[in-house]
């Protein structure tokens, strides 16, 4: 998709595996770009799920991030997924735990001071969890 798309990164479309975000300040010169898109999909045999696209919107989730007028944000299901994380019974869990809230620690002031409890917990060789690891807040 990379290749195929390649004239247009950077300019108009941002493209991760086979999502495509095309993006634009005006109406007119969106859909010009949607069309020329298009062309170049289905030049190369490509089609987009209808179901599965969201056309001159001002605001949409590409790659778990809300992308708008604003700027970005992170998504409300993922911050809501890191805030009712059950409490952790496994390194496993811990893991699990601090990958997902690492893919939104742009948006988590202090973040490596807030999860290094969490992470020397990795460096043990036994699980211990301990009341002190219950819930940081979050600024």
């Amino acid at each position: 998709m990379n290749e195929i798309l390649c004239p247009f990164i950077g300019q108009f479309v941002v493209v991760y595996f086979e999502d495509i975000l095309v993006y634009n300040g005006t109406r007119d010169s969106h859909l010009q770009y949607l069309q020329q898109v298009f062309e170049v999909l289905r030049q190369e045999k490509l089609y987009a799920h209808p179901k599965k696209c969201s056309f001159l919107t001002s605001e949409v989730t590409f790659l778990s991030f809300v992308i708008s007028e604003q700027g970005v944000s992170e998504d409300p299901e993922k911050v809501y997924a890191i805030v009712t994380w059950p409490q952790p019974g496994s390194m496993h869990d811990i893991h699990s735990f601090i990958g997902l809230a690492t893919f939104n620690r742009c948006f988590i002031r202090d973040f490596s001071s807030i999860t290094s409890p969490l992470t020397d917990c990795l460096k043990k060789e036994t699980f211990l969890w301990i009341e002190q690891l219950n819930r940081p807040s979050i600024g």
